[in-house]
């Protein structure tokens, strides 16, 4: 099928890179403004005729070769018992954040993915509508990177509620980390069963431990949501996005995963030699050249695309999601340069 990034995530890597970008639906486009000036940000998600929209405005106004789910990583936690708000200008926030042994117990697990049909019926319109020759990509975010957010309340500096119940109550947190994966497999299986072409799971908050920290208390449940995915669904292809991770690449060579993302404070071809060139690689523009200069753009862009024909394949994409601020015509300049781009010779 000519689905340049579905082909290139499955090791059939074209001339050019296939390009995506992360949080691509969100802030930055003025017609997704004028969406939710009328609509709370989770009725967005909720409403699937809205987040179909959403979800398919960047594909029309850049030709983008995916479509990644309009949603949130923290969509399915009020079904297992959170209070959760997004506050303008502070993001989500939990008025009951999990903070005691008896908060973790009282987090229910079960029917949770099936408490939030509203993606599934999201991801089924898009399967209908998306043009044929892109992917639809489904997501959540990894159990960590969650749990930062439920024990947190909120975005945090130091994850130090986190950490505290990581360090001291180690019993508590592995049983909120395995109630979370639990839900986690049961979400993406049915995302994957409602369209979803290929997953992504965001573990935005990874990199705030130690390489030590992360393979005692992280790595065992990211990977056991990998080997879950394949064993049901072997041929779709999975990514895992570690932000600031690149310490962690030398474990990672034992997930079941086809990609993993790049954030911009190393090469691809570093990033390759330390993950054994076992991936795909996906990434890694710092989201901040978009602010630059049509000449500075073009500069990076191809930089990033020369880094990518050095290793296995390539899926260009910034090192994390878009910023609300960036301006449109920035974007349109960095496609155009990504779809003119040719070997050298």
């Amino acid at each position: 099928m000519n689905k340049p990034l579905l082909n290139a995530l499955r090791g059939k890597q074209p001339e050019v890179p296939p390009v995506w970008i992360m949080r691509q639906a969100g802030r930055f486009l003025p017609e997704y403004r004028a969406i939710r000036a009328e609509n709370s940000f989770l009725d967005m998600c909720k409403t699937p005729e809205l987040a179909t929209e959403v979800t398919l405005l960047p594909v029309e106004k850049f030709d983008m070769d995916g479509a990644i789910l309009f949603s949130d990583i923290l969509i399915f936690s009020e079904a297992m018992g959170m209070n959760l708000e997004f506050i303008e200008g502070r993001g989500p926030v939990f008025h009951n954040p999990v903070r005691t042994r008896e908060d973790v117990e009282a987090l229910k697990t079960e029917g949770v993915a099936e408490e939030v049909g509203f993606v599934y019926e999201t991801l089924g319109r898009l399967s209908k509508y998306l043009p044929e020759s892109k992917t639809l990509i489904g997501f959540a975010g990894a159990p960590f990177t969650l749990a930062c957010y439920m024990v947190e309340g909120s975005a945090s500096r130091n994850y130090t509620y986190l950490k505290a119940m990581m360090y001291n109550d180690e019993r508590s947190f592995k049983l909120l980390m395995e109630k979370l994966t639990t839900v986690l497999e049961g979400y993406l299986s049915s995302q994957i069963r409602a369209g979803a072409e290929a997953i992504q799971l965001f573990d935005t908050f990874g990199g705030v431990l130690s390489c030590f920290d992360y393979e005692r208390y992280v790595f065992p449940y990211v990977k056991r949501i990998f080997n879950t995915l394949k064993g049901q669904f072997p041929g779709i292809p999975l990514i895992y996005f570690a932000k600031n991770g690149f310490g962690f690449f030398p474990l990672l060579q034992e997930l079941k995963a086809d990609c993993l993302g790049v954030d911009w404070s190393v090469s691809l071809t570093d990033a390759a030699a330390r993950s054994g060139n076992r991936f795909i690689l996906q990434g890694n523009m710092d989201p901040v050249v978009l602010f630059g200069g049509s000449d500075v753009i073009e500069r990076e862009a191809k930089r990033v695309i020369e880094e990518g024909r050095k290793i296995k394949g390539h899926v260009f994409n910034l090192g994390h999601g878009i910023l609300p601020e960036t301006p449109v015509d920035s974007v349109r300049t960095l496609i155009e340069v990504i779809r003119c781009s040719q070997p050298s010779s």
